[in-house]
């Protein structure tokens, strides 16, 4: 413990001195007791230097300086740390440039941009073990991230500090951390209140976790130059989904995939190899049959028609040509799996030193968005023995890499919804480019929709300029002179109030396609939290409610209507607009549960509304009831007989 704090000592001594170079006061080190009476996992941050870079701009918050700084990570519990994890706030615009000790957790590329703060994963230390096993070696009970990048807006003799650093692992609480000059530092503790999992074997791999799609790589066979591993991919999200998936990672350590079955890399190329290290070490290797050297392949799923394929198929759950469905459409079609050949470099050249790869990444065609942790060792996985006896086969070593879906963000959505009712004539359209716009577009970006009429939903947009014009002039409404961008939409769906009586009410909803895609087994799911409980019956479609998720019903096509055709060409492509693939459907609610339920006031429009597992962005206004409306009531109706007779 003396010789961790003379240590840390000098390496805050030295800042320190480096920090006087912007006039400021000698960074103080820490204290001797916050190390010494920290149980737990003992965090630092120090910034180390800058310097300005080009161009040089007059604008101080708008001038870019290169920083270097260091976080450590210190175990001082007489447990291990296992898969630590590190939060660091940055606040100044930062972009990570290069990381060592550490990956990003997200999995970004570098350059990233990090200035809302971002998290980091051991590699390839992952683990902080404990000092009494180890004789306080440092080298096994702590970490450094060398972090290199550029920061905007601190203008010298001030110091670019984040605001705040802590421990992500489960179960550990971290107070504000003390600031001092250009150091930060803060003992992070295990909170008693914390209910902990049973742990594997002994408390030697972490318990499996779950999210939305989980994915593991196990090593099945280890040779000395080389390994067998597969990958598993679960679908466990009620509404998540992929199509065409792509999946991707980075090799830390020189790795290359030999051959693959069950899928593919979307580029093979052995050049990689040939005038890189794996050349200059394998001079006598055929590197002709390789599937990829790349730093970062890309792995696509095969088609259902190379399933029984001799070489690269006949796997269990392969061959989908990239769909994972959810399990609530269909349990077998929400796993994929695939096996790979890795041969390995320099210093791993023997059975135990396996290394998965890292910054995991999948996406798909229209489909969410998903942000993947980073690979953590669990328990090796168990597999039936083929030749069919009662027993069971493990791995030599097992991963598992945890993906969630995330919400996506303003104007980045990938389909939208336009809101309509039988008591407004308008249609409230999709929200201007709630899919994105181009920088140069002539049309006003920030702009909001022009309310349109209900026969303008089935135009594409470049074509609806004259019917909203007209619209507006009908109903008296301004028109700006710069136009409202479209939605760039590939998917919109219409929600329309249908009717509303004594006993329920009814609604209708349309999907429409715009892209020149057929979506197979397509489903869409809507929030209704104040109608939830209301739902009946929907018509053309099966609709299901999720008692998992808050008050949301998932419908998706009977048999023959499960496929969403694309756009096509009008009767008349010379004069005739575009016509989108359309599936609607009427469905129906009772009030008996829902007694308090307002339809005219907008109880009856979802909150949320989903495609094949993006959320939609949804209009920012709903139909009020000053209107058209299709319904009188039974007073007026004897107001005006009296006033007649």
């Amino acid at each position: 413990m003396q010789l961790c704090r003379v240590l840390l000592f000098t390496g805050l001594l030295i800042t320190a001195s480096i920090a006087q170079d912007y006039d400021d006061e000698a960074a103080a080190a820490p204290p001797p007791p916050a190390l010494d009476n920290c149980d737990g996992v003992f965090l630092t941050y120090t910034f180390i230097s800058r310097a300005k870079e080009f161009p040089h701009v007059k604008n101080a918050s708008a001038q870019a300086y290169a920083f270097k700084s260091m976080a450590t990570l210190m175990n001082t519990m007489s447990t291990d740390l296992k898969a630590w994890k590190m939060f660091i706030g940055f606040q100044h615009d930062e972009i990570l440039v290069s990381v060592n000790g550490a990956v990003v957790t997200e999995g970004s590329d570098l350059p990233a941009a990090v200035g809302n703060g971002t998290s980091f994963s051991g590699f390839p230390q992952t683990d902080l073990l404990n000092s009494i096993d180890t004789a306080g070696d440092m080298n096994q009970i702590q970490v450094e991230i060398d972090l290199t990048g550029t920061q905007f807006g601190v203008k010298p003799p001030g110091v670019p500090m984040p605001k705040t650093i802590k421990l992500l692992n489960d179960g550990f609480k971290c107070p504000n951390p003390t600031k001092k000059a250009s150091n930060m530092y803060v003992c992070c503790v295990k909170d008693p209140k914390f209910k902990k999992k049973k742990k594997d074997d002994s408390n030697k791999f972490l318990p499996r976790q779950y999210g939305d799609l989980n994915i593991v790589y196990d090593v099945l066979q280890a040779y000395g130059n080389n390994y067998l591993a597969q990958v598993t991919m679960d679908n466990d999200s009620p509404l998540g989904r992929l199509d065409n998936w792509n999946l991707t990672w980075e090799w830390k350590r020189n790795e290359f995939i030999y051959s693959m079955r069950g899928a593919y890399t979307l580029k093979k190329d052995f050049s990689y190899c040939i005038y890189g290290a794996q050349g200059q070490y394998y001079k006598d290797f055929d590197f002709t049959p390789v599937m990829n050297c790349e730093k970062r392949p890309i792995i696509a799923d095969l088609p259902p028609e190379m399933e029984n394929d001799d070489k690269i198929g006949k796997l269990p759950f392969c061959c989908k040509n990239g769909t994972l469905l959810p399990p609530t459409m269909n349990a077998t079609k929400s796993h994929a799996i695939f096996q790979l050949q890795v041969f390995k470099m320099p210093p791993d050249l023997n059975r135990t030193a396996l290394f998965p790869p890292q910054s995991w990444k999948i996406n798909g065609f229209l489909d969410p968005e998903y942000k993947c942790g980073p690979p953590v060792r669990v328990s090796p996985s168990t597999f039936p023995d083929p030749s069919g006896l009662l027993a069971s086969t493990y791995a030599v070593a097992s991963w598992q890499v945890v993906c969630n879906t995330t919400r996506p963000k303003l104007k980045s959505s990938r389909c939208c919804v336009s809101f309509s009712a039988f008591y407004n004539d308008s249609v409230v359209p999709c929200n201007t480019c709630a899919c994105g716009c181009d920088e140069d577009a002539a049309c006003d970006p920030d702009a909001p929709p022009l309310l349109l009429p209900s026969e303008a939903l089935l135009v594409p947009f470049d074509n609806r300029t004259a019917k909203a014009k007209a619209w507006a002039q009908l109903k008296h409404r301004d028109v700006p002179k710069r136009l409202p961008c479209g939605d760039n939409c590939g998917v919109s769906i219409n929600w329309h109030v249908s009717s509303d009586y004594r006993k329920g009410w009814t609604a209708r909803i349309t999907l429409f396609n715009w892209a020149d895609y057929t979506f197979k087994d397509w489903f869409t799911a809507v929030r209704m939290d104040k109608a939830f409980d209301g739902y009946e019956k929907v018509y053309s479609f099966n609709g299901t409610k999720l008692p998992k998720l808050k008050n949301t019903i998932f419908f998706e096509g009977l048999p023959g209507l499960s496929y969403l055709l694309p756009i096509s060409d009008g009767k008349d492509p010379e004069n005739d607009p575009r016509v989108p693939g359309k599936l609607q459907s009427v469905m129906s609610f009772s009030k008996k549960h829902t007694p308090d339920i307002n339809i005219m006031s907008g109880d009856g429009f979802p909150t949320r509304v989903y495609f094949n597992g993006e959320e939609c962005s949804l209009p920012t206004e709903i139909p009020k009831g000053h209107g058209h409306r299709s319904r009188v009531s039974l007073l007026s109706l004897v107001l005006l007989a009296v006033m007649v007779m």
